[in-house]
């Protein structure tokens, strides 16, 4: 018995400590315009670790992506969940953030600066390590996380989920210094299999390190709660498609820092 019982607490003593999440509302700016995001990172790890940006969708900085940043945090990165709207921009109904996204996919240089802003003050931080950067984003944010990345960022890896996929200038993704995963749901109705099929040969001709995963029976928003489950809707929560779609992203991650 006393034999077990040692194995039992040296075994308990090889387990990571608890993570210590730290939370703080953090503010940036690009150029005149102030930005306000949510930091998050494990206060126990010292030294500098990678750093992960996390970009909203069309609501803006959301409870859901500041859950996001935490569970990230939790597994030893710092994250940002970045503001690409401006502080105290949030949109109140699908009305309002239809026309708030869409000023972004009007001017894609104002969007990617806007990302950029993020990325360099998740870099600045001190919890941070600057050359061991990745970005990722939901909806909107999942196509924020692609023009970054298109715009040359120095980003490890990119990952979206069930995002916007089109681009204005597809010869950009030659740009693309990091690995690219792509999270989508297959039956997603906003962001089609023409779509789908156009940013492969994009990402092809740009010569990236990509990959592609589809979840059967999944739509648009498909690891957002609030989103219900009513797949007739066009988006709606999927609980295997998150969990899956989150365990591809921690084993990416893995690998892209891997020996870093």
């Amino acid at each position: 018995m006393k034999g077990f019982l040692a194995i039992l607490a040296a075994f308990a003593f090889s387990l990571p400590a608890a993570a210590k999440v730290k939370t703080e509302v953090v503010e940036y700016k690009q150029g005149d315009v102030v930005l306000q995001g949510y930091l998050s990172y494990d206060e126990s790890i010292t030294g500098k670790r990678p750093a992960v940006l996390v970009v909203h969708d069309w609501m803006g900085v959301s409870d859901d992506t500041k859950m996001r940043a935490e569970m990230l945090a939790g597994l030893g990165y710092v994250a940002l969940t970045a503001d690409i709207y401006g502080k105290g921009v949030r949109p109140k109904n699908a009305q309002e953030a239809q026309a708030e996204a869409g000023k972004y996919y009007k001017d894609r240089t104002l969007w990617r600066a806007r990302a950029k802003a993020g990325l360099d003050f998740l870099a600045s931080r001190p919890e941070a390590d600057p050359d061991r950067l990745a970005v990722m984003g939901y909806c909107f944010g999942g196509g924020t996380a692609l023009e970054l990345a298109r715009s040359g960022a120095p980003v490890k890896g990119v990952v979206t989920f069930h995002g916007s996929l089109s681009s204005a200038t597809p010869e950009e993704a030659k740009n693309i210094k990091g690995k690219v995963l792509v999270l989508h749901g297959a039956d997603d109705p906003y962001v089609k299999q023409a779509d789908v099929t156009a940013f492969m040969d994009e990402m092809r001709k740009g010569g990236v390190d990509w990959e592609l995963v589809q979840y059967s029976g999944a739509v648009h928003a498909f690891t957002i709660k609030g989103a219900g489950t009513d797949n007739s809707k066009g988006a709606a929560y999927n609980a295997e498609a998150d969990r899956r779609s989150w365990q591809a992203m921690k084993d990416f991650f893995s690998e892209v820092f891997a020996g870093m």
